[in-house]
């Protein structure tokens, strides 16, 4: 552990050296099935050569000119986020987090002054800057940091009657992840989103769906609310953009994306060259070898496993995004006996085990992963 580093994670005690697809190799040589991907990031693979090749040409051509000027690979990034959405223009960033700090910058310019308050989801995650932190549902995030930015309300996830009750006269928007990432992978129902939908037309406020961790093909489509066939204004997205390299985007309707004019909002590297180039690749890998609907078939077949297991009360997610309830309290003890056994997931908490491997996983990484949790849950 290093002793140079802010104690801001709670890291294990070991330090990965090389990755190769769906395996990680620490400082001994140990291989890792990794089904966690960087937290639902690396949605290509670890070491992708077609990427590395991508990212190794974009750096000696071009790496960074500003935001005062275009560049080729953001241009193009640019239009092909639209076309998988077939909507919108795009802001660049650099995280989550950032991407929906745009989102909610965005609708409070739209309405202003009139309107800004902001409906979240109870157990939602935004992020951890001052906006997003305020965004997310869970109070246990929030402590140490208040008074918290002004303007979020929060209802229950799932639950129209209760988003419907909080709506008032300073509304401005609804926002919500089609699927709870960070509470214990909890879909929304189709009802709900679609009610939200309903909701926001009948008010006039925007729809904004947070698709840092469902997007780019995690759960069978390039973005979740195309599975629920529900079209928001405004989505972001982060995660699985560029494999692994920092980057962040907001899309909003050209209506929303219409408020935001020179020097209302920006970001230095945000929308860099070397970043945008990666992100293409990626999307180009992703699209060449089908594994955005690949994500769909391999999804059923991993939650089918898993809910034979012993222990496991309940697998839900969609796609490659993977929630198994346990029957007891112990997804951190089986979290850390996976790990020992070489397989990497993680627990966002006491009964849940969240496994979102890269979408290139094979059926028999699958099936190993599932044979080592088997052995896990039978001895504890």
């Amino acid at each position: 552990m290093s002793n140079f580093l802010m104690n801001t994670y709670k890291r294990n005690d070991i330090t990965f050296v090389r990755g190769d697809g769906c395996y990680l190799y620490d400082t001994n040589g140990k291989p890792y099935l990794d089904c966690l991907a960087g937290i639902a990031v690396v949605a290509s693979g670890h070491g992708n050569a077609f990427i590395a090749q991508a990212i190794a040409d974009q750096s000696q051509k071009l790496t960074h000119v500003s935001n005062l000027f275009s560049n080729e690979p953001q241009l193009a990034l640019a239009e092909k986020l639209v076309q998988t959405c077939g909507f919108g223009k795009v802001f660049f960033a650099n995280s989550g987090a950032e991407a929906n700090e745009c989102a909610i910058k965005l609708v409070r310019k739209h309405f202003s002054p009139k309107k800004y308050k902001i409906i979240c989801a109870l157990g939602s995650f935004h992020g951890r800057t001052m906006a997003s932190l305020a965004a997310t549902g869970q109070p246990a995030k929030w402590e140490g940091f208040a008074p918290l930015l002004g303007g979020f309300v929060h209802a229950a996830f799932n639950d129209l009657t209760d988003f419907a009750s909080k709506i008032d006269d300073q509304t401005a928007a609804i926002m919500v992840e089609p699927i709870l990432g960070e509470f214990g992978v909890i879909p929304a129902s189709d009802s709900f989103l679609h009610g939200l939908r309903e909701l926001c037309d009948r008010h006039n406020l925007a729809l904004i769906f947070d698709e840092v961790q469902t997007g780019i093909g995690r759960t069978g489509a390039w973005w979740a609310f195309q599975g629920y066939g529900v079209e928001p204004d405004i989505f972001t997205s982060a995660k699985g953009l560029a494999n692994g390299l920092p980057i962040g985007a907001c899309i909003a309707k050209d209506s929303f994306a219409s408020s935001l004019t020179p020097g209302s909002h920006g970001s230095t590297f945000g929308g860099g060259a070397v970043i945008c180039r990666a992100a293409l690749a990626n999307l180009d890998y992703l699209e060449t070898n089908k594994l955005v609907a690949g994500a769909d078939d391999k999804g059923d077949y991993f939650r089918s496993q898993l809910v034979t297991l012993p222990q496991v009360k309940e697998v839900r997610g969609r796609g490659l995004m993977i929630g198994c309830v346990l029957a007891n309290p112990v997804a951190a003890k089986i979290n850390e006996l996976a790990l020992a056994s070489g397989l990497i997931i993680n627990n966002t908490s006491d009964d849940v085990l969240r496994l979102v491997p890269p979408l290139i996983i094979s059926y028999e990484q699958m099936d190993s992963a599932v044979a080592t949790l088997n052995n896990i849950l039978s001895e504890v």
